[in-house]
């Protein structure tokens, strides 16, 4: 991400996290003619204790100095989540020259499964379980989740990307009841990469590409949260299984790996788990 996007990506993130904050709820009086929903500028640097010139370079995405302590003020006003935090504090503090990971960056593979990790997808036997890296890109997966998304086995493996997947196969926008939460899940993981990994170019060049081949893309990206592990409960409806209801669960791996396994649980006050079953005892005797 070169200093130019950079900038640009923490403007868009500072008037997205405005916008959602009432006057009221932080005890200001709601005003008259506001023109756009959330506080002012002038709002947020008052309660941040910056000036409101300051904020204002920040947030048009001026090249401008930020402290840390400033930031902590600016991310308390508008009452980031850690993982939106991080999220600030990467996009906002310029560590391209602190000889991080920006050197490996262009050397990037996607990690493999280990025989352990392989070993706990088949374990996860009624839980649809999919291992994506840190560009979401689909390295495994389990029986059950070939069986209640697509068998990633038939798609080229360059094309396994998670979030390219949700806005090119239309299995996949048929099968989720709310197919704009289930995007949003993994938009709101990717943004989380997208703050961590700054200097790696491929984000960029993956954000344009998707722009401009799926309109619908930029409307949930710019709306999308930052979250690291998102828990949410998603409503499927299969071809063949009917109505299925899971838990998300993301867990990131620990080690020296950008792994991550999302695990579809079947709700327990649901007849899913044993749709599922019926679902791949049929394909074993097909």
């Amino acid at each position: 991400m070169n200093q130019t996007t950079r900038l640009a990506a923490l403007s868009a993130f500072l008037k997205a996290q405005r916008s959602k904050i009432s006057p009221q709820s932080v005890g200001l009086p709601p005003g008259i003619r506001r023109r756009t929903p959330g506080l002012r500028r002038e709002e947020v640097a008052q309660l941040a204790g910056v000036s409101a010139t300051w904020y204002t370079w920040l947030e048009q995405g001026r090249d401008i100095q930020a402290s840390s302590n400033v930031l902590d003020a600016i991310a308390a006003a508008l009452r980031l989540t850690h993982d939106e935090r991080n999220y600030l504090y990467a996009l906002a503090l310029d560590t391209s020259s602190g000889g991080g990971i920006s050197s490996d960056l262009h050397a990037y593979k996607p990690d493999t499964i280990s025989a352990p990790l392989q070993k706990i997808l088949q374990e996860l036997h009624l839980c649809p379980t999919i291992v994506s890296d840190r560009r979401c890109q689909i390295v495994g997966w389990n029986e059950a989740a070939a069986h209640v998304f697509l068998d990633f086995e038939q798609v080229p493996e360059a094309e396994r990307n998670m979030i390219r997947l949700l806005f090119t196969r239309q299995e996949l926008r048929r099968l989720a009841g709310n197919w704009e939460q289930f995007a949003s899940g993994f938009l709101s993981i990717f943004r989380a990469y997208y703050g961590q990994y700054v200097e790696d170019s491929w984000y960029d060049h993956f954000l344009q590409e998707m722009q401009a081949v799926h309109p619908d893309f930029q409307p949930l990206w710019e709306h999308s949260e930052v979250r690291t592990a998102p828990e949410v409960e998603l409503e499927f409806r299969h071809a063949k299984a009917g109505k299925m209801l899971f838990h998300l669960t993301s867990l990131q791996l620990q080690g020296g790996s950008d792994l991550r396994c999302s695990i579809y649980t079947p709700a327990a006050e649901s007849k899913t788990e044993a749709k599922l079953a019926k679902l791949m005892n049929s394909r074993l005797r097909g």
